[in-house]
């Protein structure tokens, strides 16, 4: 039993022993066979390596070919471009040097001329100089003649000699006098020109062209029939709450609101516009709305005074005169909006005050509201200048401000610097371009009105209307109009037009009178 034991154990161990040697043998021709397989994979990679090597080595001196190839044509090309900038300036070169002759040869010509009007004037100082000297030895001689012939004493003589003197001396003091009364009127217009001319480039303002009417868009043609109603009464609804009259005709998908009174006219349009959105249009709902949009432009009346007042650096304004203010939002005159226009002349005012050393406060504020009278109802009758001092007055503005604005336009005198100023402000806020439209047809209408008005008068043989009718100019027969009648029909014919047209700025009206005397030498 035990011998069998021993035997197993021996057989299990040469069992073992044989395994392991059958273990070991796989494990060897296995580690054979993968240093094979990563011998021949390092091969092939290494192969894969030199091509790919070779293949980058190629297109590396290719891609070297390229920008060699690249490099050289930037190069020809720099080159000829600096060739054509040095050929360039080379020709500018040579035109700045004929210019700069020229301009020498030029020098040279005037130099001559200056010195032969040197000389020439040295000749005439010359002969002045000796006719100077003939004329004293002639007033010796005169003297002494005069000496002999009266019979006078020496003292006697003199008497006469020095009333003679102070005659002479009279004449050039009146002389002198008138010519300093002309370079006054030349400098005073000159530096008003200057004054004007700073004030008008200080101020940068907007072109105005407004219309007249408004026009509600509509999102589709059946909404007209709705905004008619039933045997029209929406249509008549409407009119007798915002007091407009409601245009509907052919016009696609829009109705036209017609009023004299442009805040009307502005409240009708928001409140169709916002019974149109709605959608809702009868009656009732269009007095509430028309209602509520009544307020809401009185606020905006409101705000627009304001904003006008402080936008002018006008303060202490009552709300009521705010109020009337901010109506001249909706109004204007030859397209230009009356708000925008009252502030800029508040603007000019200021600084023409500035300039002239006037009351710069009382002239803004009277040139912002020059123009209220045209916001208050058209009920109301007189000058529009006029009806706004009136107004002004009774909410207690100062006299200064009231005065200014009833004589902006001349209804009452003028009295100070101020009302001066407030009647220019207006002028250039209304004369400078673009403030200020009128139709095509008025215009032609205009122009040959004032051709015809010019032509009425006696002598008159042409006329031309220029600068867009701003200026007349009419050439009269010499023979039948001299000089003094060239001034008198000048201010005739402004004086018609004044009375016969109505016209933004002013009219310059230009009389020319020329005789000419032609003779032939045989």
């Amino acid at each position: 039993m035990m011998n069998a034991l021993i035997w197993l154990i021996v057989g299990m161990v040469i069992g073992a022993a044989v395994g392991a040697a059958v273990a070991l043998w796989r494990k060897q021709v296995a580690d054979q066979r993968t240093l094979d397989s990563a011998t021949a994979r390092a091969e092939r990679l290494l192969r894969e390596a030199q091509e790919q090597a070779r293949a980058l080595e190629q297109e590396a001196r290719a891609e070297a070919q390229r920008l060699r190839q690249e490099t050289e044509a930037a190069l020809a090309r720099r080159r000829r471009e600096v060739e054509e900038e040095l050929s360039r300036r080379r020709r500018e070169v040579q035109q700045d040097e004929q210019r700069l002759r020229q301009r020498w040869e030029d020098l040279e010509r005037r130099l001559d001329r200056l010195n032969q009007r040197e000389l020439a004037l040295n000749k005439r100082q010359s002969a002045l100089d000796k006719r100077a000297n003939e004329l004293e030895r002639l007033m010796e001689a005169q003297k002494a003649k005069l000496y002999e012939i009266a019979n006078l004493s020496p003292e006697e003589a003199r008497q006469q000699v020095l009333a003679q003197a102070e005659e002479e001396a009279r004449r050039d003091i009146a002389r002198i006098i008138r010519q300093i009364e002309i370079e006054a009127k030349e400098e005073g217009e000159r530096r008003a020109r200057k004054i004007l001319a700073i004030a008008m480039q200080r101020v940068a303002s907007d072109q105005v062209a407004e219309l007249a009417t408004a026009v509600v868009p509509l999102p589709a043609e059946e909404m007209k029939g709705r905004i008619i109603g039933r045997n029209g009464r929406n249509i008549r609804a409407f009119e007798q709450a915002a007091g407009v009259d409601l245009i509907v005709d052919d016009t696609p998908e829009a109705v036209t609101i017609s009023s004299f009174d442009p805040v009307r006219r502005e409240i009708a349009r928001r409140a169709l516009t916002k019974l149109v959105m709605d959608g809702r249009i009868h009656p009732a709902q269009i007095e509430k709305v028309v209602s509520k949009e009544r307020e809401e432009v009185e606020r905006i009346v409101l705000e627009a005074g304001e904003e006008a007042a402080f936008e002018a650096g006008v303060t202490g304004l009552p709300q009521e005169v705010l109020k009337m203010l901010g109506r001249l939002k909706f109004r204007t005159s030859f397209g230009q909006n009356q708000l925008h226009h009252a502030v800029e002349t508040a603007k000019l005012a200021a600084m023409l005050a500035a300039e002239l050393g006037a009351d710069v406060q009382i002239a803004k504020t009277a040139a912002l509201l020059h123009d209220i009278g045209k916001a208050m109802d058209h009920n109301i009758e007189g000058p529009h200048a006029l009806i706004g001092a009136d107004f002004l007055k009774n909410y207690g503005l100062p006299e200064r401000v009231v005065h200014a604005v009833a004589a902006h336009h001349h209804d009452v005198e003028q009295e100070t610097v101020e009302d001066i100023i407030v009647e220019v402000a207006d002028a250039i806020s209304g004369a400078r371009p673009g403030a200020r439209r009128e139709s095509v047809e008025e215009y032609i209408k205009r122009v040959k009105v004032l051709e015809e008005i010019a032509k009425s008068f006696e002598g008159v043989k042409e006329c031309y209307a220029l600068q867009a009718g701003r200026e007349v100019r009419v050439i009269v027969r010499p023979t039948e109009v001299d000089d003094a009648a060239a001034q008198r029909l000048a201010r005739q014919i402004a004086k018609k037009i004044e009375e016969q047209l109505q016209y933004p700025g002013q009219i310059k009206v230009t009389v020319i009178r020329e005789t000419r005397a032609v003779d032939y030498a045989r």
